[in-house]
């Protein structure tokens, strides 16, 4: 029996993108239904800018998976900075060339291994639901240097087992009826605060996309 290997998940986040597998675009890069359907990315962003405007004092924001920016580029003018990372260093370039702003910043990086960004607010959007349980904790760990976490996944409805662990790469945890808590083992995250930004039904299988605000301290 064959033992199904992992890539390194730039490698895998690259392919996806030459392939086009989460769809396509002119551009050339797409991220998903999740990130151009309407009645998804409209009330996310509602929702999102909605807690970004309620702040005397605008947030630095690191959205950290920034994708193709199709979601990213609606939210920039309501911080004081936003980063946007990703993995896939052509689609960065291609990002720098398409979106500019006197606080917008593209950075290449991986945020399992690498240095994150200082600043207030993640953005996680769709994004640890397809890293394996090994570099989601890895994550985990950086998550406590910021106050706000806003964290969106596509979860199965009803019950379910969280944390099933996958390899890196295009697939989720939907398949083994699991998603991702971070609150729950392994991760055990710890937070002064949870609330739920937003519910809604996924478009393109089963399952809710939850998007859940975390205060960090």
């Amino acid at each position: 029996m064959k033992t199904k290997k992992s890539w390194p998940t730039k490698d895998a986040m690259a392919q996806i993108y030459e392939n086009n597998l989460w769809g396509k675009s002119e551009s050339g890069f797409y991220s998903g239904i999740g990130s151009h359907h309407p009645e998804l990315v409209n009330p996310y962003i509602q929702a999102v800018r909605s807690f970004l405007t309620s702040f005397d004092t605008p947030l630095v924001v690191c959205d950290l998976g920034c994708g193709d920016f199709n979601v990213g580029k609606e939210l920039v003018h309501y911080t004081k900075k936003y980063i946007a990372a990703d993995i896939v260093p052509e689609l960065i370039e291609r990002n720098r060339e398409t979106f500019t702003g006197d606080n917008l910043e593209f950075l290449f990086l991986d945020i399992a291994s690498d240095e994150l960004p200082s600043g207030d607010c993640v953005i996680l959007r769709q994004v640890l639901q397809h890293l394996s349980n090994r570099e989601v904790q890895r994550v985990v760990n950086k998550l406590a240097d910021y106050k706000y976490v806003i964290l969106t996944e596509h979860l199965p409805e009803g019950n379910f087992t969280p944390n099933k662990d996958i390899i890196s790469g295009q697939g989720i945890r939907l398949k083994k009826q699991s998603g991702l808590d971070l609150l729950a083992s392994p991760f055990n995250l710890e937070v002064k605060e949870e609330m739920q930004l937003l519910s809604q039904p996924a478009k393109d299988s089963n399952g809710l996309i939850v998007t859940t605000l975390y205060r960090m301290f």
